[in-house]
Parts: structure tokens; sequence; C-alpha cells
């Protein structure tokens, strides 16, 4: 671009008015090539004075006096054309700022009346570091060098004005700036003889666009997502478990990190569902895609799993149930999921697993292993058939459960991540509260990250001292005959005796153990065991035998001679329950809350 008298040459317009012997020179009237002096002048019609100054463009005539019958064609006004407008003319009508600099010092050579309205009028011929110090304030004058040494123009986006926005000194403003490298040159007489120059200069053009009111509306749209997305994460949060529930025998703790920074919410879930007898009930799981939806269905299957986890049934008849539930909430919703159940009388994690990522077991020597079979397909695709499988987890042993967030990367297979946890898991100590934070640090999650996290740890620890004093474990093999039911109660007595509880206690923890063998003598069969457990916060009574069918708790009339035992249990336990044992038959249990201090 040339700015030749201050008016904008653009290419092509000398050759096509050079190809044009029709039109007139700016200024005088247009007549036809054939058509005499004399009859030019003989149009008595006003002419529009034409401005040399300013460059505007000569009125294009109006009106014609009557002229006699001519045979020679009627002259034509033909329209302006780009060369006749100067550079007032076109950038002063902008409502964008605009500056034009020469030099390699950027001595100002214009600012038209938007540049004016923001900044203030600025003096011609002075360098913009002095006349322009908003330039250098808004970083521009590094930009102006890069363009005036690679004639290749630059643009800076959404620089804030202080009290600029549209001449609005209320509030702060925003403009995109562009430095486009132009030619000024001042060939005649210049404006301002501050700026004139005997030949042309390489300038640049700044243009400043006010986008004050994109970046508004996109900072209120950004506070609106903000707003939406901390509703959402305190709706998930709202649906997971406010407090763990903590068992006698594990250290568990769990994390949660929502995904992204969008407001869409995800489905995992987790959570510790105490069973009853010392036994603990873990679970996590992930409903496929995102949104308010897909929380709905995790708050669904969770509220489903606690309900479920009360049967106290084997983790893949959960697991079987959740199946057809799921199919019956949203059928195009697909979920996964782990059941686990941890005895602490048999140092063992059974679990079943819907198509969801294996658990991971770390030994007390510090090897992490895969609890990978068997695994069935996720929650919600119908028609099959769910199996357990069991893992150790004794004492000085801990697990992670985990949702896909955790491990899977897009640009890597999804077993490079859960190597990598494998890697992290067996080097992560502490309590479980700091195993969830070293495993987020080392597997890279943070704020950003764009998928929802779940992480479920759980230690059985190993205990010495003062606390293995608190954990005793009793048990006696009771064989048919009449003898067993007194033998029971001896054995009871003693126990309970030598872990020296108050004569309440230990009587109505005898007395239970008295109905639950008699009981177990009565509708059951062999093996029959008697077991005793006590923990730092409950006394414990179970009963097992072979047979699978459950008691239940009903009220005895008065001429009936049996019925009463298992409602004698429940009156003077804090809790009672039966379950089925995986090998066939049952178990009934009891609860005593021993008193804290």
């Amino acid at each position: 671009m040339i700015f030749t008298r201050w008016s904008a040459k653009f290419p092509g317009t000398q050759r096509r008015a050079a190809a044009r012997p029709d039109r007139a020179a700016p200024g005088t009237p247009a007549t036809p090539p054939d058509e005499p002096p004399a009859a030019a002048a003989a149009d008595d019609a006003p002419t529009a004075p034409t401005d040399t100054t300013t460059g505007s463009v000569p009125a294009a005539r109006a009106e014609h006096t009557e002229a006699a019958p001519s045979q020679d064609p009627v002259p034509v006004a033909l329209p302006p054309t780009v060369d006749a407008l100067s550079v007032h003319d076109i950038l002063g009508t902008i409502p964008a700022l605009v500056a034009v600099l020469y030099g390699p010092e950027h001595r100002l050579a214009y600012v038209n009346g938007a540049y004016a309205a923001v900044f203030g009028p600025r003096p011609a011929g002075r360098t913009a570091r002095e006349a322009l110090p908003e330039l250098d304030a808004l970083g521009l004058l590094p930009l102006m060098d890069q363009v005036l040494r690679s004639g290749k123009p630059r643009t800076v986006k959404s620089r804030k004005v202080p009290g600029g926005a549209g001449g609005d000194r209320s509030r702060d403003g925003y403009y995109t700036f562009t430095c486009t490298p132009i030619e000024v040159a001042a060939r005649g007489p210049a404006p301002d003889p501050e700026v004139a120059c005997v030949a042309p200069h390489r300038g640049v053009l700044v243009f400043g666009a006010d986008v004050t009111d994109q970046i508004e509306s996109a900072e209120r749209l950004r506070a609106s997502e903000a707003r939406q997305r901390e509703a959402a994460v305190t709706l998930q949060r709202s649906l997971l478990p406010q407090e763990l529930e903590q068992p006698d025998d594990l250290r568990v703790a769990a994390t949660y990190q929502p995904g992204g920074t969008d407001a869409a919410v995800g489905g995992d879930w987790y959570d510790v569902i105490t069973l009853g007898a010392g036994r603990t009930a873990l679970v996590i799981g992930d409903v496929m895609g995102r949104g308010v939806r897909a929380a709905a269905v995790m708050g669904q299957l969770r509220t489903a799993v606690r309900a479920y986890a009360r049967l106290d049934l084997p983790p893949h008849e959960v697991l079987q149930l959740l199946d057809g539930l799921a199919a019956e909430i949203d059928a195009n919703q697909i979920a996964t999921c782990v059941y686990a159940v941890h005895d602490p009388n048999e140092g063992r994690l059974v679990y079943a697993s819907a198509g969801h990522l294996p658990i991971l077991v770390r030994d007390p020597d510090g090897t992490v292993h895969r609890a990978e079979e068997p695994t069935g397909p996720p929650l919600g695709t119908g028609g099959w058939l769910h199996t357990s499988g069991s893992v150790p987890l004794g004492p000085g042993s801990s697990a992670v459960l985990y949702t896909d967030g955790l491990v899977e990367r897009r640009d890597k297979d999804i077993d490079h991540g859960v190597e990598a946890l494998e890697r992290s898991f067996a080097g992560a100590a502490g309590a479980p509260e700091i195993v969830c934070d070293r495993l987020l640090r080392s597997l890279g999650i943070t704020a950003t990250h764009d998928d929802d996290v779940a992480i479920l740890v759980l230690q059985h620890p190993e205990r010495t001292g003062h606390d293995a004093e608190l954990f005793h474990n009793a048990a006696l093999e009771l064989h048919g005959g009449i003898e067993a039911a007194p033998r029971a109660r001896a054995f009871a007595s003693g126990v309970l005796a030598s872990w020296r509880f108050s004569p309440e206690l230990h009587d109505l923890g005898v007395l239970a153990a008295s109905e639950l063998v008699a009981n177990s003598l009565q509708h059951g069969h062999p093996p029959m065991r008697l077991r005793l457990r006590r923990t730092d916060r409950r006394l414990i009574i179970e009963v097992t035998d072979g047979d699978e069918h459950l008691p239940r708790r009903r009220r005895a009339e008065p001429a009936d001679e049996a019925g009463r035992g298992i409602s004698i249990v429940a009156t003077i336990a804090s809790s009672w329950g039966s379950r089925r044992t995986p090998g066939g038959g049952k178990a009934v249990w009891c609860e005593f809350a021993l008193p804290r201090g």
C-alpha cells in the first residue's frame, strides 16, 4: 500500500484508469471525446466544486438543461473510483483505531478520529515511543520492528486498554491490533510540515479492532460455565459417599477427581459397605459417557448395590442383579463395575468383575499382581452369567480399585497405563490417603485431566504390640449330639473370660452362642463350627453349618416349642444376620458393640 498525498493507491487502479479514455481527470467534468469544448461549455448547469486538498469525489450531475435534439450521444456520469478517495475519507470514518507510522523510529504520520477518541490527540512527526506511549505499554513496538524487518503483517489479540471501551471511560476495552507494512510518501504538500519527506518511506499501519463486547461475552460465558461445572461437580459428589465406612480390619481411603473443565459430570462411583461379622464389601464402577444422565444412572446403580449388599450375596450374584437393573434403567447405557468382599477370617478378597479393569494387589514383600480372572461383560449387556474369583489379602497386604480415567490415554494402549500404575503402586507407601495422592501424581492426573478418576485404596495392616491384643480369633468344631451345646457354652465362656470382658457382656455372649448353636443343631447339619472374634470395636459370634436354609426372625406363639432363638439373639445383640457360604451351607452371626475406652 503506497500513501501519496495521503491517499491510498490500490494495485490495478492506475491500469484501469488508463484503459478508460472517457474518464475525466479528477477535478474536471467528463465530456465525450467527440464533443467539442464549446458544447461542454454550453451546458449551463452548475458543477460541483472539487476539493483538491481532501480528495473528495466530484458530485454527479442530477439535472441537465434542455438541449436541442442532436444525434451526438448523451454524456454519462461515471461512478467515482478509489483513486479519488483520500486517506482521511477512508480511514477517518472507520470506527477502528488507525495509526500510520514511518521510518525505523516509527514516526507518527496520522491517527484517525477513533484513535484520538480513545487515547487523545497525538502530535505528528514524533516517534511512537514519544507520541504513542500506549503502543509501548501494549507491547506493540517490538512487533512493529518485526513487521518492518520481515515485511509481513503481525497480529496480537485481545490487548487490554484501561478505560478505553469505545470511548466509554467507565470500563476497560479490549482491542486486537494488526500491524501491516506500507510505504509512506509525501510528494507534494503534506498535511503537516513536520511529517513531510522527500522520498517514500517504509512504514507500519496499526489497525486496532474493538473486541470488548466479544471478550466480555466470553468472560460471562466462562463464568456461567464455571457455575454450571461447580453445580455439576456438587451433584456428582453428592451421589458419592460423603464419608467412607471404616471397617475394623481394613484401612480404606478413596478419592474422586472430576475430569476436564467443562460442565459435564461423569459416572464414576465407589463405595465401602460393612456387611457384618467383620466382612466388608468394596465397590467401584464407571458409567460410560458423561452428563447428567450418566450421573443419574450411576446414582441408581450405587443405591442398588447397597441394597443388594445387605442381602449378603456372593459377588457374582450381586453383579447378576445389577446387570438386569442396568438394562431396565437405560438399555443404551452400559457400565463397568467390580464388587469385592473381604473376610478377615479367610484372609482373602472374593470379587466379581463386569468389564472393569483388574484389581491390583500388593503383597507384604512389595510384589504387585493383577486379579484379572474372572471378568464378564459390562452391566446392561445381558445374557451373561458372572462368576466370582478370589485373591489373597492377608495382614500386610493392600489393594487398589480404580476407574479407566486413571490409566487410559488417547495416544497409548491402556495396558501401558495399567503397567505404570503397577510400578507406582509398588512404591507408594504410607496411609491409604497418601497412597491415593501419590498415585494421582505419579500417573500425571491434574485438574485439567480430560476424564473422571476414582481411586479406592484398602490396606489390611499387620497388628503388633497393643493393637494385636485387641484382635483375637477362636473357633470350635462342633459335632452332632447332645454334648455339642454344653461344649459350645463352655468354650464361649472360657474364651470370653480370657478376653477380660465385663460380666454382663460375658453372659450375653454365652447366651447368644448357645442360641445360635442350638438353632444350627436343630435346623442344620454338619459340618458345624462356632467362631468368636474380637476387634477393637465389637465382639462377633458366628455359627456355620452345611444347610443352606437361612433363618428368619418370626413371632413365636405361646404354644410353640421353637422359634424363639433368633428373636432372643436379635434382642440382645447390636445386630445379626445370615448368609450362604461359597462352599454350600450358611453362616448365622451376631455382633455386640464394645464400650469405647
